[in-house]
This record gives structure tokens, C-alpha cells and sequence, in this order.
């Protein structure tokens, strides 16, 4: 697996299927994003959040080239702290490992390139896949936000996660 910046002319047409109910687009974007999504709203929320925050997005490709996961990501200069946002996988490669190497290279994309000493997340506690997915790869749960996300009649806890860059053999809590 490698991750490469989205490219919208290669990546939007693979990526628009992996969001395929109304309940995974909340769960994956928190309706920040419009559903169905469409290129034109995309490509417009994604120059948004780069503006307003710094996020890149990136893409994971298999051995052939081919998108298996997606997120974006932004570092604080002034924190030398990341936040990683938008994680989502195509949902025939779920559960088999591919969510927890994207997310080990963007970890290491944010400590060793990105040159940030933490790594931040926010999650909804119903998601539990993707919370063990995040815990595999070092991720605790830090606090969380009660009743914080209305989706129907439903209320969801939002989960602040965060990684701690370490130095071999540290441990860091």
C-alpha cells in the first residue's frame, strides 16, 4: 500500500461508491459533506476545509494503483499538533486490515513528515469497527462529547481520540 494526494479526475468516481447509505455518510463525514455525493460539492468542500484548515486529502493505493481508502489530514504549525478527518475505506476491502494500514501511514506521514508530536481524530462511539481500528494502530480515547450528533431521532457520543508521537521503547499516555 502507498498513499498519493486525490486526484478528483482519478479518485472521485472510485471513492463516490464507497459512501452507500445516508447512515455511513454521517457516520463517516457528520452530513459535513453533501450526500449523494456529487463531484462538484465535493471537489468545493474539500478546497473549503484546505482553506479553512489546511486539510489535504490523500488516497491509499493498492499494488495496481487503485483507491482502497481515503482521509485528510492538517498540522498546526502553531500546536505541532495533526488532526486526521474524512477516514473512510472501500467497504469490500472492511475488516481486513487495509483501514489499519492506511492509518499507520498516515501516523507516520504525520510524525515523520509532517514533523507533528500528536495526532488527533474525532470519532462517534457507534462506529466501533472503526473505534478498534483506531486503537490498533495506538489511538486512546482522550474525552467525549455527549449526545453531540443527531442523526433522525438517534443522538450520537462524539469520541476525541489522539496518538502520541513516541521514541522507541517510550511509552506515552
Amino acid at each position: 500500500m502507498r498513499l498519493r494526494p486525490y486526484i478528483p479526475d482519478r479518485d472521485f468516481d472510485v471513492i463516490k461508491y464507497w459512501i452507500t447509505d445516508e447512515r455511513t455518510h454521517a457516520l463517516w463525514c457528520g452530513d459535513r459533506a453533501e450526500y449523494p455525493l456529487a463531484r462538484g460539492s465535493f471537489d468545493f468542500f474539500l478546497r473549503e476545509i484546505a482553506a479553512n484548515n489546511g486539510d489535504t486529502p490523500f488516497v491509499a493505493l493498492n499494488d495496481f494503483g487503485r483507491p482502497m481508502g481515503f482521509f485528510c489530514i492538517s498540522v498546526s504549525t502553531e500546536t505541532n499538533e495533526a488532526m486526521l478527518k474524512f477516514v473512510v475505506v472501500d467497504p469490500i476491502r472492511r475488516g481486513k486490515g487495509v483501514g489499519r494500514e492506511m492509518l499507520s501511514l498516515a501516523v507516520k506521514y504525520a510524525f515523520e513528515i509532517a514533523g507533528a508530536e500528536s495526532l488527533r481524530l474525532c470519532v462517534f462511539s457507534g462506529n466501533v469497527p472503526a473505534i478498534r481500528c483506531y486503537e490498533a494502530v495506538g489511538f486512546t480515547i482522550q474525552s467525549t462529547d455527549t449526545a453531540a450528533f443527531d442523526f433522525g431521532i438517534e443522538k450520537w457520543d462524539r469520541c476525541h481520540m489522539i496518538k502520541y508521537k513516541t521514541t522507541e521503547g517510550e511509552q506515552r499516555q
